[in-house]
């Protein structure tokens, strides 16, 4: 018998892979690529999606290879995208309009600030579960409106068609021009700032407050659904699912109980709660979201901590400051050390996300001495990120009945003993690593194959779940409390330094 599997393509911010996975949710073949970023100007993030594209034309017949397969044996497809990023691009041609503008971009600041005082903040949480922020498409769809002569009128005319990764490439996929398939699911649509949050449609008053003509919008589907099949790369093969990858990660994780919580450490960190069929509005800086959805059950809600800068500050370590070659000594260096020395780093590259939201702050370095060195510089980059994720845990515990019990955690920083112990310990409950780390591809493959009936129900994906590492809290209560004392003061420090006047 011929060998069935499920392929999952992950169009990440730095790179696009595909990978095969078996009926045992194992890793079968990986292929993958980079892609070029762009920064134009500071607070400027930019891909090329031709490039992209392309990309994923190499990688899929490169996963086929190194599993020995053929098209023929794929049972479906799923996507996993990086959410946010925004394309327009032209109908007829299939030419984008632009660079896609990467969600990490900030150029939309003064548009969030307008939109605060008017309609205001309580406007966007009731309808569509977000806060104004740079994070989200539907702004940056307003400034490229005002900053691409004539694209907006073309807009209205119905020439130009948006999309995030996922709408982009299932549109290459079936067809381009020649009759692609303009869709969305409900997770990545959830994150526009257009969707309406309890109807899973495009909202009227959504659309008219950020002049986003309709026609130009994808058709919002479940995630986990037959789209259509392929007719470029894959000919004949089902597209059967789409999710955001953090939405996907919180799949592949099985958290498909209220009360289950992943965090996914990667370029930033996202800690998803899933809340269940109930919309849970936060009080304390969270995005409410949509989970997932199975085709036409009740959708799945889920509370998200977003966390903009956590292995980007490692590849800033890296990159910018030259005090490593590679991410991995991060954690070799910061050992030379038994502390941070007093020092503290808060990466607000481009303002701080959840549970702040705050657009005007700027990384900074506090507690520097003459007594600091390398070591303690490593140390304060990791213990960045465990204090981050305390931030936004403290606010779901206040937003949720049930209180976080234990974290799932993936992504590249997972491999950084130091980082996960240093996360169980400020947040003082157990973190596990699951035997799969790829869990956003995994995500995207189980959502796939439930839909294409290659795995029956969910029960069967939670039995594919193994642990492979657990790391306990040992931090004294004391110490613990005192260190994020100092940590929310040194966020402090990093406030208001870009003033309104200021260019994004």
């Amino acid at each position: 018998m011929v060998e069935r599997y499920v392929m999952s393509i992950d169009q990440g911010t730095n790179s696009t892979r595909c990978i095969l996975f078996d009926h045992g949710g194992r890793l079968v073949s990986v292929a993958q690529r980079e892609h070029r970023q762009y920064f134009p100007r500071p607070g400027r993030v930019e891909h090329d999606a031709v490039e992209i594209w392309h990309n994923l034309r190499r990688v899929v017949p490169e996963a086929l290879s190194g599993a020995g397969a053929g098209a023929e044996q794929v049972a479906a497809v799923g996507l996993a995208n990086q959410r946010e990023t925004t394309v327009l691009w032209d109908r007829r041609t299939g030419a984008p309009l632009g660079p896609a503008l990467v969600w990490q971009d900030t150029r939309t600041a003064p548009l969030v600030e307008a939109l605060r005082q008017r309609p205001g903040e309580e406007f966007f949480l009731d309808r569509c579960g977000l806060p104004p922020s740079t994070y989200f498409s539907a702004l940056r769809i307003r400034w490229l409106f005002d900053h691409v002569k004539g694209l907006e009128r073309r807009a209205k005319d119905g020439d130009v068609l948006f999309g995030t990764m996922e709408t982009w490439l299932i549109w290459n996929l079936t067809g381009g021009p020649d009759g692609g398939l303009h869709v969305t699911d409900a997770t990545n649509a959830s994150r526009t700032m257009l969707m309406n949050i309890h109807t899973l449609a495009w909202d009227d008053e959504l659309l008219a407050c950020f002049g986003v003509p309709r026609p130009m919008l994808p058709e919002i589907r479940s995630s986990a659904e037959t789209y259509g099949t392929a007719r470029a790369l894959l000919p004949g093969v089902r597209i059967t699912a789409a999710l955001g990858d953090q939405q996907a990660a919180l799949f592949g994780q099985t958290c498909f109980s209220p009360g289950d919580a992943k965090c996914t450490y990667g370029t930033g960190s996202f800690l998803l709660l899933n809340t269940g069929n109930d919309v849970v509005r936060s009080r304390h800086g969270l995005l409410t979201t949509v989970a997932y959805r199975i085709g036409d059950q009740r959708p799945v809600y889920a509370l998200e901590g977003s966390i903009a800068v956590t292995g980007s500050l490692v590849q800033w370590f890296r990159d910018r400051l030259g005090l490593i070659s590679s991410a991995p000594e991060i954690e070799t260096l910061a050992r030379t050390v038994d502390d941070n020395g007093g020092c503290y780093i808060v990466p607000a590259f481009s303002g701080l996300f959840a549970p702040r939201w705050r657009s005007d702050a700027r990384g900074v370095v506090v507690g520097l001495t003459s007594y600091i060195t390398s070591g303690h510089l490593a140390r304060a980059v990791l213990e960045a990120t465990g204090w981050q994720t305390r931030e936004v845990v403290d606010a779901m515990n206040a937003d949720f009945p049930v209180p976080l019990g234990s974290l799932k955690v993936d992504g590249g920083m997972t491999s950084d003993n130091l980082l996960m112990q240093f996360v169980a310990d400020v947040l003082d409950v157990p973190v596990v690593r699951p035997m799969v780390a790829e869990t956003v591809s995994l995500g995207a493959a189980y959502a796939a194959g439930l839909a294409a009936g290659y795995w029956p129900d969910l029960e069967v994906l939670r039995r594919n779940w193994h642990r492979a590492a657990q790391w306990l809290p040992a931090m004294d209560p004391g110490h613990r409390q005192a260190e994020y004392d100092n940590w929310q003061r040194a966020v402090e420090r990093s406030l208001g330094w870009i003033r309104p006047s200021s260019p994004p």
